[in-house]
């Protein structure tokens, strides 16, 4: 072969090597105002999609499912432009996220985009968005308290590093006041918090909260605000687990706080019955019964030589019925303990504002001492007796002497209403909070 063929050959297969790849695309062929219809092409659910609109600008959307050799992708802007015939293709399978230690001190978006102004993100590795499957014999038991910073959790409530924990509350409690006391006091290495379907003014108060100069750098926070699409709210949700996911690998014991779960369940609602799914009880389909379990499991310990993330879950009551709502039920059947945040309280003016007859935490026998335990559960009994008696104590139907142990109730009342309340910006020690309960029971 001759030097000119040779060279006329090594320029053709440089041009095939640098030739841009196929892209898989299609058309649009149905727009409802949030979901397309296209033309199908090889593609699988989760993957992020360009919709190209008419003045040249680019539609995100996420393939959610197929019908009838047609592609369904789900809009992640609202009121989006666009037009039959228009242009959809694959930008990526959507199922990997960035991660890395540049994470800790930023609020980033559903995307990793960061929300707070502080420049890009250099992030080298990358984590499944929807987990790896952990084989529950591999994990390690529960067996150490966490100190999240709050008196009456940490004493009364005890949260093992590893529990999955709800937050069971109606809206105006104080629930964002006392999620923002443990993200700012807890002893964790790593705290991930997960701001799903919020008000944007929360979002912002609550990052000014957490985001102290002493926390900072062990917090990342994943901002998805209300107003953003359903998809988005969900792919926030996996994002925060698999950051957290990410560090647990790591051997580093994370706190993750996503708030709200009922939020994430209410996008879910949203997609699953655009597709077509059977609403049940109010409104939910099934397929949000069964992604409750899915994203919580991916929670708790690690396999032998890895970290553990705690988990706690805030779950919206409506009109405080913290016993109907399907999203209260799953989540108390799925969840290691739960603590009840109660109106009755903070119309007395006790803050936080935790229910303690009503919540409980599964695993604080096995992390605690007998004599922890037989304080917390003096210290439980006193106060149902006293919220049980109080009306009749109010009308004077009530004569001292009767019953011994309202006697001591009613006795140790101030310091019971002293103990439990604690101002936003005191921490409190997991052992200090014990040694004083022991001695308040002691006397």
């Amino acid at each position: 072969m001759s030097i000119n063929a040779v060279s006329i050959l090594s320029r053709r297969i440089e041009k095939i090597a640098t030739s841009p790849l196929l892209v898989a695309s299609g058309r649009v062929t149905q727009f409802d105002g949030q979901i397309i219809e296209c033309d199908g092409f090889p593609v699988s659910v989760g993957s992020i999609c360009h919709v190209r609109g008419p003045g040249g600008n680019v539609i995100n959307a996420e393939i959610i499912g197929f019908r009838a050799g047609k592609n369904i992708a789900f809009l992640y802007e609202q009121n989006a432009d666009i037009e039959v015939g228009a242009l959809v293709t694959v930008a990526n399978n959507g199922r990997l996220v960035d991660v890395g230690d540049a994470l800790l001190g930023r609020v980033i978006d559903a995307h990793g985009h960061p929300f707070d102004g502080l420049g890009p993100l250099k992030l080298d590795q990358t984590w499944p968005l929807y987990g790896n499957s952990v084989n529950p014999l591999d994990r390690a038991p529960i067996s150490q308290p966490l100190d999240v910073g709050v008196r009456s959790v940490n004493a009364l409530l005890t949260i093992g590093k590893g529990q999955r924990v709800g937050i069971v509350a109606g809206s105006g409690v104080g629930k964002s006041i006392l999620l923002s006391m443990m993200t700012r006091f807890s002893k964790a290495d790593v705290i991930v918090v997960g701001l799903i379907g919020e008000r944007g003014r929360e979002v912002g108060a609550f990052v000014e909260q957490a985001m102290t100069a002493a926390a900072r750098h062990k917090i990342c926070v994943v901002a998805v605000p209300a107003d953003r699409a359903a998809l988005l709210r969900i792919r926030g949700a996996n994002r925060a687990t698999s950051i957290a996911e990410y560090f647990r690998s790591k051997g580093k014991d994370v706190l993750l706080i996503m708030d709200s779960l009922t939020r994430v369940a209410h996008a879910k609602r949203e997609v699953g019955l655009a597709m077509g799914e059977q609403p049940t009880a109010k409104g939910y389909p099934p397929s949000v019964v069964s992604m409750i379990p899915n994203l919580i499991e991916r929670t708790g310990t690690g396999a032998i030589g890895e970290g553990a993330i705690t988990s706690i879950y805030t779950v919206l009551a409506d009109g405080d019925d913290t016993t109907n709502d399907p999203v209260v039920d799953t989540a108390r059947a799925i969840l290691d303990g739960h603590i009840v945040l109660s109106r009755k309280q903070t119309q007395l003016g006790i803050y936080p504002a935790i229910d303690l007859t009503a919540s409980v935490s599964r695993v604080m026998n096995e992390i605690t001492d007998a004599r922890h335990q037989r304080a917390a559960q003096k210290f439980k009994r006193l106060i149902y007796l006293y919220m049980e008696n109080r009306d009749l104590m109010l009308m004077g139907g009530y004569a001292a002497g009767q019953d011994p142990e309202l006697d001591l109730a009613i006795a140790l009342w101030p310091k019971i209403t002293a103990y439990v309340a604690q101002a936003a910006n005191e921490p409190a020690d997991y052992t200090d909070s014990k040694d004083a309960l022991i001695a308040l029971m002691a006397e």
